[in-house]
């Protein structure tokens, strides 16, 4: 029982942290959008905003970033859908010893960079151009025609793969039913096999519509006149991000919960009166009296639409009536203040290293004074009298008697003293 219990606790430690780690860049980003620093930070918090929501829609660029990427992914998911089915109803009709081949031909463009397919879409088409003698201004050199090639290159095989899926499960007897009944070809794919692949259809056109719509490393080869949303992202962030930016991914993040919500509350509802009739009685079946259960009936997903959908209604009437200007103008004083306080506190502290230091330069000043009051050669006191033994004082007196008793100019060399005592003697008795 406690390794059951362990087992769950880390189960729900193991879930907890992988969201963290999965969802939590997109939560943080999300708070950066309303708090009102110009750069994007979630702490410290200063003041709820809702301005970079108003300059994100006075953006142009970004804007214009937008209409670009809808019409590219339109038309690559219209590119991209079409050969992803072409493809799939080639690889369930080929020769089964060709089908590895054929899977491995068309999966190929997935595994190439976006980098390669970006500059061989570019260099392609516009040898192509030339060939046909075409100016720089036509259609083969349009960026949005050279994105939606580039980017339906490799998209188109994820939607083969989506569509292969489905028709793994299609019965073939159908369509040779209905070929049997007078059905030409058409009228039988019209008809009977395009209806049950409509979900995949769905499935891969927003698989390819999402594919097209964040992607970067082909369109920046190919978009031309045409930047993308991504491109323009990528400028602004190389010159400078502003919670503009932050706006935008909560916007995309709000608009992907609904339409997950959204989503899962069909697929419930559709369970839900599925399981209606399933359990209703003939006479309510043939009297089409079939009580069937309401919207938000047993349907978590409805339910967390509606209390979304009334949140996001809640902030944006929020919105309209609520000014920052005072909040942010106290945030601007407070700033402002504590910089003075900041500088005056530098000052205070420069002042006293300077003190200090004049107190180290008075100090050092007297012990640097006293060796050269005695010392006024120009040799440094090399040959100062202090740095002589103890008899120096000696032969300088000794010096001063000899300068006394010697007057003659020969330097002392006929002086008395250094004459014997005997020839003074003999010479003074002659």
């Amino acid at each position: 029982m406690k390794n059951l219990s362990l087992l769950r606790v880390s189960l729900w430690a193991y879930l907890a942290i992988f969201f963290a780690y999965l969802l939590g860049p997109l939560v943080i980003m999300s708070i950066t959008a309303f708090n009102s620093p110009e750069f994007p930070r979630a702490a410290p918090w200063e003041c709820l905003t809702f301005e970079w929501f108003s300059a994100l829609f006075r953006d142009e660029r970004i804007l214009n970033g937008i209409k670009n990427s809808v019409l590219v992914g339109f038309g690559t998911v219209v590119l991209s859908v079409a050969m992803g089915l072409a493809g799939a109803l080639m690889l369930t009709q080929i020769w089964p010893k060709l089908r590895a081949t054929y899977y491995t031909i068309i999966i190929a463009p997935i595994l190439v960079p976006g980098v390669v397919i970006g500059i061989s879409t570019l260099v392609f088409w516009d040898r192509i151009n030339r060939m046909l003698g075409l100016g720089a201004d036509s259609f083969l050199s349009n960026g949005l025609f050279l994105t939606v090639i580039g980017q339906s290159t490799f998209i188109a095989s994820y939607c083969m793969l989506v569509l292969v899926a489905r028709l793994q499960r299609y019965d073939v007897a159908l369509t040779e039913a209905a070929l049997d009944l007078g059905a030409t070809h058409a009228q039988a794919f019209r008809k009977v096999l395009l209806p049950f692949m409509k979900p995949a259809i769905a499935s891969a056109a927003v698989l390819a519509f999402l594919a097209s719509f964040e992607n970067y490393n082909t369109t920046t080869f190919t978009f031309g006149e045409y930047p993308t949303l991504t491109i323009e992202l990528a400028q602004k962030v190389r010159y400078g991000i502003t919670p503009a930016i932050s706006a935008l991914a909560f916007i995309i993040v709000l608009l992907t919960v609904f339409a997950a919500l959204f989503n899962e509350a069909n697929i419930r509802r559709k369970e839900l009166v599925a399981e209606a009739r399933k359990d209703a009685t003939v006479e309510e079946l043939s009297s089409g009296r079939i009580k069937m259960p309401g919207f938000l009936s047993s349907n978590w997903a409805a339910v967390a639409l509606v209390i979304v959908a009334c949140a996001t209604v809640t902030v944006v009437g929020a919105a309209t009536v609520y000014s920052p200007q005072q909040c942010i103008a106290d945030v601007q004083e407070q700033k402002r203040l504590e910089t003075e306080m900041r500088i005056q506190e530098l000052k205070r502290q420069r002042e006293l290293r300077r003190q200090q230091q004049q107190e180290e330069q008075g100090e050092a000043a007297p012990a640097q004074s006293q060796p050269s009051s005695g010392n006024n050669s120009g040799f440094g006191g090399v040959f100062a009298p202090s740095t002589l033994g103890g008899d120096a004082a000696e032969p300088e007196a000794e010096t001063e008697a000899e300068d006394e008793g010697n007057n003659s100019g020969f330097g002392g060399v006929f002086a008395p003293s250094t004459l014997s005592g005997g020839d003074d003697s003999e010479g003074s008795g002659n």
